[in-house]
């Protein structure tokens, strides 16, 4: 197999310990009933969508979530703010008010908190109210919450906010149906941003764009960040987009956590098998290089009745008895580098098994 080589980490993009965790998750998991049809059908089941995931989130970083389809990434940003229900665990914010444990919170002081919190949706199209205008979208956070402000304060507010997301002022008075996809975006952005959360979700929130439209929201990002001190979870799948946003990078595979490193780490020396075989699969750009992505066979497990053992032991090509038995703990295998495989220390990812 020919070893991939993704695009290379900007440096200031390479991770560290030093900063303090803004927000701490321990052992999360959301699991969804499954029934019967029929208003008294007994729950049958339960699809296990986040199962057993920790990590933490330091202030003023980027932290990547990537994963396939339905691995259970956008449940664990949505859990974070307490859009669906948690089943188990324990998920700390410690911000600017002290620590805060996000699920005992419940009513007018979840309501009240909601504020340090923000979600960037994915679909700049569908997230906007098309009857609102962007001045009454943008302002929507501070008017529902529970600290009542002055209609002034509200609009001074808004411009502000407006122009460090590059939107002119007319726009305000418009309509979301006279802004192109990446303009609309821009506007989710702000709404995200003008109630001036410590912790923003960021949802596959440039999946839905142009290439070129995608690079101009990251630089966005990217910039208000470092002028807002704003603290990222950016969930996406497309690994040439996480490279560059990302501080941290996590892998999620069936609800549970593979591996989590720094950028710079993980891009060069992924240590699970399913990392790799991710990386694998980015074209080279030298087209002189030979392209062998790795090729898994074997069935996606069912997140209603995993596997015994390691979740990837299914397609892993380097399962032994042990993967299917046994599963692996989540364990640090260089500096802050955490992997959930038995055998990562000895594993050769340039040769096929």
């Amino acid at each position: 197999m020919t070893e991939s080589h993704p695009d290379p980490v900007p440096a200031e993009r390479t991770g560290g310990s030093a900063r303090p965790d803004l927000l701490q998750v321990e052992h999360l998991q959301v699991h969804f009933p499954i029934r019967g049809k029929g208003l008294f059908a007994r729950q049958r089941g339960q699809v296990r969508a986040v199962d057993d995931v920790s990590f933490a989130v330091r202030r003023g970083e980027t932290l990547g979530l990537v994963g396939e389809s339905g691995s259970g990434k956008t449940t664990v940003g949505r859990a974070i703010l307490r859009a669906v229900p948690v089943t188990a665990g324990r998920v700390r914010f410690r911000g600017d008010q002290g620590e805060v444990d996000l699920l005992g919170l419940e009513g007018e002081s979840l309501r009240r908190f909601r504020k340090h919190m923000q979600l960037i949706f994915q679909d700049p199209y569908a997230s906007l109210n098309p009857r609102m205008t962007v001045r009454d979208i943008i302002a929507e956070p501070l008017e529902a919450g529970a600290q009542k402000m002055a209609k002034s304060e509200i609009d001074d507010r808004v411009r502000e906010t407006a122009r460090r997301c590059r939107l002119n002022l007319e726009h305000l008075r418009r309509f979301p149906h006279a802004f192109s996809g990446g303009q609309r975006q821009r506007i989710g952005i702000a709404r995200a941003l003008v109630s001036s959360p410590e912790f923003v979700v960021c949802d596959e929130s440039v999946s839905a764009l142009d290439v070129s439209i995608q690079a101009d929201i990251l630089n966005l990002l990217m910039d208000l960040q470092e002028e807002l001190h704003t603290t990222y979870l950016f969930i996406a799948h497309d690994l040439s987009v996480v490279a560059q946003i990302s501080t941290r990078v996590a892998v999620m595979y069936v609800g549970k956590l593979m591996e989590l490193a720094p950028t710079d780490a993980l891009f060069s020396r992924p240590a699970h098998p399913y990392t790799n075989a991710l990386f694998s699969a980015i074209p080279h750009l030298d087209p002189t290089q030979a392209f062998e992505p790795l090729r898994l066979t074997g069935e996606i497990p069912n997140p209603a009745s995993p596997p015994p053992g390691c979740r990837f032991q299914t397609r892993c090509p380097f399962a032994e008895d042990r993967c299917r038995n046994e599963e692996p703990a989540w364990r640090e295998v260089g500096p802050d580098h955490l992997v959930a495989c038995h055998f990562a220390e000895r594993l050769d990812f340039t040769r096929r098994p």
